[in-house]
Parts: structure tokens; sequence; C-alpha cells
């Protein structure tokens, strides 16, 4: 590399960062306590506006506007998989992320460059400006964009400005108020519903149920994959209510799960042209992984599917539940026109996976990430965990934020290891501090033998877990997305740095 290239990698990275440190002084509610609604005065007109100054990029998109409490990223990464198998080029918006914002602006898998995220920054900018000075003019301190708002709009220029074919959006937060929802996709999907951010949402399933069904747009077919009694009839009744066509799991289409608790690894992974594996690529490192597969059905009239065996990257009943969901919508993208072959919904499902979701990572000790960080999302860990081979220790690593049920969380991940390390993720305030936490867990264990050990950062206890652990032994870290986000490029590193390290003889 000569001087003229390092010249323009340090330009590069300068440009970035300050484009970052403009992203970080807008207000940002993945990083401080969540008001209410009603404090927050979220107003889509904000965001109409900004997309008006814009351009308007969503006029004319292929969308495809996906909500719910749990599952609701894996399902996004299933649907473009299969898109881009299909040959669309894919566009997705989703967050937060794990380790670099460009991960929130995916096309066909892979991540927006740091020189197109300062492009489109520098797009942004100066229209973010003038609606701050009309702002400062009328006195209304509710209505400068957002960072969630900024980076939406963000997405939207990007995809329009790569060309994509189909656009999958994430919610951010609940679906009625969220920024996303200033678009008309061609389906709406709801994945699941259960407690989580009830001070913004509602302290019941149905009222949860109200702000994710909010997405839905009169006429707009939806998918539904929410099968509890008490939420499941509120999202019908507005579905009916707008006069859209429902396919629902349970009704209109089903799914059986065939868990296949196998260890493999050894190989490396290397991504095949197409491949739409991952964000984060794991190409470097050997895979581990569990081998699970499902069947699929679709039971409407005159458009009857049936597929059996299909394999999943993503392990877990709860997987299959968003696998299906992912199938019913293709299904319906089908039925609207699009050319989707029974084989790219195999060869999709096969590929699509999210870093921290049940995520083994390679080397010794077996180390899992998820970011479960509810009681429903914790559940459907223990359950995926109960798939892996015998393991002689068990070891959780947890850091849980102040607005989650931090009780209920606990109460779901407690029972099921031998020893938990409790922990304080630092790079974002919402952290419970790591003593109150540990009361937590001991309240939670009672007279139980589970070993507890507090220490103060993710560095600290990750160190604590492996030099103390044993071979077959399992490490799981959870409770968090922002405890897996640090603790994730650690672990990579740490078993990267074990697989070159000279062997003694």
């Amino acid at each position: 590399m000569d001087s003229s290239d390092e010249l323009k990698i340090e330009r590069m990275s300068a440009a970035r960062h300050a484009a970052l440190d403009w992203l970080k002084s807008r207000i940002n509610y993945e990083r401080t306590p969540l008001p209410p609604y009603q404090d927050r005065q979220l107003k889509l007109d904000r965001m109409r506006q900004l997309l008006t100054r814009l351009g308007q990029p969503d006029v004319g998109m292929k969308i495809i506007h996906v909500a719910g409490t749990k599952g609701k990223g894996s399902t996004c990464a299933m649907i473009s998989a299969v898109l881009t198998a299909a040959g669309y080029r894919t566009g997705l918006f989703s967050s937060p992320h794990l380790d670099r914002i460009e991960e929130r602006f995916g096309i066909d898998g892979e991540p927006c460059t740091s020189a197109e995220l300062v492009t489109l920054v520098d797009r942004v900018r100066a229209e973010v400006r003038a609606i701050d000075e009309e702002v400062e003019k009328s006195g209304d301190v509710t209505g400068s964009p957002t960072y969630f708002e900024i980076t939406t709009a963000m997405a939207l220029l990007h995809f329009v400005e790569r060309g994509a074919d189909a656009v999958i959006l994430e919610v951010g937060l609940g679906g009625r108020l969220d920024s996303t929802n200033v678009c008309l996709p061609a389906v709406s999907v709801i994945t699941s519903i259960s407690f989580d951010h009830m001070r913004q949402l509602g302290n019941t399933l149905a009222a949860i149920a109200r702000e994710k069904a909010g997405i839905i747009k009169p006429g707009v077919p939806v998918v539904c994959g929410v099968t509890d009694p008490e939420p499941q009839p509120v999202v019908a009744d507005i579905a009916r209510e707008h006069g859209c066509r429902l396919l629902q799991l349970g009704r209109d289409f089903r799914v059986q799960y065939h868990a296949l608790a196998e260890s493999s690894g050894g190989d490396k992974e290397t991504r095949r042209p197409g491949d739409v594996s991952a964000l984060h690529s794991l190409s470097l490192y050997p895979l581990v992984s569990l081998s699970s597969s499902m069947n699929f059905e679709l039971l409407i009239p005159n458009q009857e599917l049936k597929l059996d065996n299909v394999q999943l990257r993503m392990p877990g009943p709860h997987q299959a539940d968003n696998a299906a969901v992912a199938l019913a919508t293709i299904a319906e993208l089908r039925h609207q026109g699009w050319c989707i072959s029974n084989e790219a919904m195999r060869q999709g499902l096969s590929q699509a996976m999210l870093p921290g979701r049940v995520e083994i990572l390679p080397g010794e000790p077996t180390v899992v990430l998820d970011t479960a960080h509810n009681p429903a999302s914790a559940r459907a860990l223990v359950q995926t965990l109960a798939e892996l081979p015998a393991i002689e220790r068990r070891t959780l690593i947890v850091s849980i934020s102040s607005d989650k049920d931090v009780p209920a969380v606990v109460r779901e991940l407690a029972g099921h290891f031998d020893r938990i390390i409790v922990t304080q993720y630092q790079d974002n305030a919402r952290a419970v501090p790591v003593e109150e936490l540990a009361e937590v867990v001991r309240a939670e264990l009672g007279s139980s033998s589970t070993e507890v050990l507090v220490c103060q950062t993710p560095r600290e206890a990750w160190r604590k877990a492996t030099t103390t652990a044993k071979p077959r032994a399992l490490v799981c870290i959870s409770g968090s997305f922002f405890l897996a986000a640090e603790l994730r490029p650690l672990v990579l590193a740490a078993h990267a740095a074990d697989t070159t390290a000279p062997v003694s003889r």
C-alpha cells in the first residue's frame, strides 16, 4: 500500500467519524431511557416532511413492512434471503446494529460501504438542518428529526440509488408511530406479540397488538404470526376494518419443526456467489451450527403450497415459526405476480442467518450469543439450547437493560445454567447496575446451588468464563443486544488468535 492509498483511507476514516458524530448528536431512543409515547410526542408528520424534502424516495418502492415483539429481525433476514435467491435486488433496513451502523443498510446481504454511508449523511444533513431551523423558529421542541428517522430516510435513499427491486423495512419500536410507518407496502407482516416496551406500547397484549397493528394499511394484505389468544383477534379485527386479506399462522399456513442437534465444525465456511447468509459472515472462522429443518404448508384454496424438509440455518422452534411467516409472505408476493420459485425459498432459508440470534460462535468453549432481552425471547433461547449435544457445564454471562422486565427475563434463564456471571455493558447508559442485577439473580435462584459471580465489565466476565471453562463447556451470552454487541467482536478476536497461535510441540 503506497502513501496515496494510506491518505485515502485516513480521509475516509475521518469523514466516517464526522458523519457518525453528527448522527450521534441527534436524539436517539436506542441509547437513552424511553419515555412514554405521549411524552415523546412522536409524529409521522416529521418523517414525511423529511422524505418530501429528499424527493420522496419511498414512492413507488416495492416494500415489505415487518413489525413484531420478537422475530422480526430474523423474519426480515429470511424474506431478504429468499428474494435475493429469486434474483431480486433486495434492500433490508434493520436495527439496531451489532458492530457498525453500515449493517442497517443492506443490499443482498451486504452492508453499505463507509463511503456510501458518508454520502448518505451528506445528502440528509442539509435537509435536517433546514427542518431544525424551522423548528427553532416555531418553538416546537419535538419537531426535529431523530436518529432513527434520519437513518430510515438514509436507508430509503440508499435503496433507490442502488436500484433495489424489493425493500424490507423492519419496524424499530411498536408500529403505529414508528418512522418506517410512512410507507405503503405490498405486504404488512406482524411476527409475534409479547410483553416488551410496556411503558410505550401498553400493559396488556391487546394494547401492544393495537400498536403493532398500526402498520396495517387499507387493502394491503397482512401476514400474521401471532397465535396468542389475546392479541391475535386484535390484529384480525384491524385487518378486517381496513379491508385487508389476512394470512394467519395456524389457520392459513402451518409449520412443523424438526430439530437435528448436531454440532459441526472444522471446515471453513466459504461464501458462494449469491450466498446471502449474513452481514457479518464468519468466513474466517470454522462454522459451528445446529442443523434443523421444517415442513411448511399453505392452506389457502387455489394457492396451496407444501414444502417438506426445508433446511434452516437459524435453529430453534421459534425460528421455524419465523420461517413460516417469511414463506407465507413470499407466497403472498407470488400471488401478486412476483416470480419466486420453490427452490429459491429453500435456498434462501438454508442460507439466511442473523448475528446474535442463537449464534454459535467457533472454538472452545462452545459460545452461544443471543440478543434475548424479554421473557419470550429468553424462553425461546432456552428451548433452543436444549437441542445442543450434552454439555458438561453451562455458564451464562448476562446484562439487562433497566427498561426491561428484569426479574422475568432472569426467571426464564437462571435455572438452566450451572454458573451465572453478572456484568454490565459499558457502551450504553441503560444497563442495570451490576450489583442490582446480581441481587435479582440471587433472589430468583433462591436456594439453588448455581454459582453467581459478579464482574464489572463484559471483558472481565468473558475472561472469567473462559479461564475457568473446561472442554465441552458452554458459555451463553444473553440478556441484551448491547451486551452481545460488546462481546461478539471480543469472542471472535479471541478465537481467531487461538487458531493462528503456533502449536507447541
